[in-house]
């Protein structure tokens, strides 16, 4: 690569870097937790498979078209849909997709930080419950000796009940992704995926042994990969084709971002691929890291969102060394927590930086400030205005919560809207010439993406966005 500087003067050291970088803000809790629990309720194989296929048809493009925009706009993602746009001969008001995904970033980070929170909070639990362990002279005991099933399940509610507890967590987690941000792309973000992704993967594996070893791996193997077409409803085709974009990090302009950053060169579409390879390969994984134990203990891998607090908890207190490897499974999710907030607090601190002209550290406290305020008002709807209902007057969200209301908001409604409007773009405005030179893509490849992302990745995504707003049309 040759090197070159964005309009921020900050970019990728190479192309290894910005990798690294990609995997980690798509691989966070939507692998870890999301996915397994999706699958789970699911009923496994037919929703895998058809997962599967959601991200390389639909998703692949997207990752493809997203970094484009970043890699010939070499700044934030409004400014860089505006160039692109120009550069095509198209209005500049498609940039208004790239406001909806910094504006989509900042409210996920919001409750993601609460989110990942609770994660650190287990980590710090399960990491006492070791030091314990190893004081008493068993360090590979089962995890949380002494409690019950009912007292393990109780500690999730105990946190929600505490608003100074859950404070306390997300202030500690926003303060780690803002202090990483602040520090800039090479300084801070990258550094960070340098030596955090090969942290992840070296738990991920070794996790996943563990459950091959001690769990039921044959099960596990049976349940995700023998699908039971007759399970593939409606419901469940649209569950995995939201996760496909979820679990990607489409339509929040991440990827748009990061591409920013990418110095000159080409390669965007095995980059592209290779990013949704590994990000699938996570999600497959921590299946095969989370079911063993599930099926060893003879729990219910249909759990929901409970899976990982409150029915993993308990099984690693029944596996040998359940204390310590129940200990790393949570310091594997807070990882990826890390490395995804990171990505998705730069889109609006790279909005500040590009179109307002603020310092890097000023742009990132404000958003971070910003979206740890939001982030108090969403724990505290766990507790104290547990009664509030932000969007009660919308029939969607009546019963919703303040967390699940900014989730559900943003993931039913802001980014389908990106990605359409991305797809949309990509497919239909963008300069065709403009498109081949960046992406370096062979005729017969070239020709493939601009269908799936003209065609079939609009169709799909509206589909996603008309059913989550309207449920009813799936008989949900």
């Amino acid at each position: 690569m040759v090197a070159t500087t964005t309009s921020t003067g900050e970019g990728w050291s190479s192309r290894t870097a910005f990798i690294l970088a990609a995997v980690g803000a798509a691989v966070g809790l939507g692998n870890i937790w999301r996915f397994p629990t999706l699958a789970g309720e699911s009923g496994g194989g037919a929703f895998v498979f058809f997962y599967i296929a959601c991200v390389f048809l639909l998703g692949l493009p997207l990752v493809l078209s997203e970094i484009f925009i970043g890699r010939v706009g070499q700044t934030d993602a409004v400014g860089s849909i505006r160039k692109v746009a120009a550069q095509s001969q198209s209005s500049p008001g498609w940039a208004v997709f790239g406001a909806i995904g910094a504006i989509a970033a900042f409210l996920i980070v919001s409750f993601y930080s609460v989110v990942a929170g609770w994660v650190l909070y287990y980590a710090g639990v399960m990491g006492g419950d070791l030091v314990d362990a190893i004081m008493a002279g068993e360090p590979f005991r089962g995890a949380l000796a002494g409690e019950d099933q009912a007292q393990i399940q109780q500690r999730l509610g105990d946190m929600f009940a505490s608003p100074g507890l859950l404070l306390a967590m997300h202030l500690a987690f926003m303060g780690v992704t803002l202090f990483i941000v602040a520090r800039g792309v090479s300084s801070g973000i990258e550094k960070a995926a340098t030596y955090l992704m090969p942290m992840f993967f070296v738990l991920l594996v070794g996790l996943v042994i563990y459950g091959a070893i001690e769990g039921d791996i044959a099960e596990t193997a049976a349940f995700l990969f023998t699908p039971d077409w007759s399970k593939l409803t409606p419901q469940v085709m649209n569950s995995a084709l939201g996760q496909a974009l979820f679990s990607l990090s489409l339509g929040v302009a991440g990827l748009i971002t990061y591409g920013s950053y990418i110095k000159e060169g080409s390669g965007l579409g095995s980059t592209s691929a290779l990013i949704a390879v590994a990000d699938t390969a996570v999600a497959l994984l921590a299946g095969f890291m989370i079911f063993p134990i599930v099926f060893a203990v003879g729990l219910d891998p249909a759990a929901g969102p409970t899976l990982v607090f409150q029915t993993l908890p308990f099984a690693f207190q029944t596996m040998p060394a359940g204390a310590l490897f129940g200990f790393l499974f949570f310091v594997l999710i807070l990882v990826a927590a890390v490395t995804s907030s990171i990505s998705l607090l730069e889109v609006p601190t790279a909005w500040g930086i590009g179109e307002r002209g603020w310092s890097r550290h000023k742009s990132a406290l404000i958003f971070g400030g910003g979206a740890f305020l939001i982030g108090i008002a969403c724990l505290l709807g766990y507790n104290v205005w547990s009664d509030v209902r932000p969007l009660g007057f919308w029939s969607l969200f009546a019963e919703t919560d303040i967390l699940d209301t900014v989730d559900g908001f943003t993931g039913k409604v802001m980014l389908p809207v990106g990605a359409l409007l991305t797809s949309i773009f990509i497919g239909w405005k963008a300069d065709t010439n403009l498109l081949r030179t960046t992406t370096g893509l062979s005729p017969i490849a070239f020709g493939i993406w601009r269908f799936l992302i003209a065609w079939l990745c609009p169709i799909a995504v509206a589909i996603i966005l008309v059913t989550g707003l309207f449920p009813s049309i799936l008989g949900a």
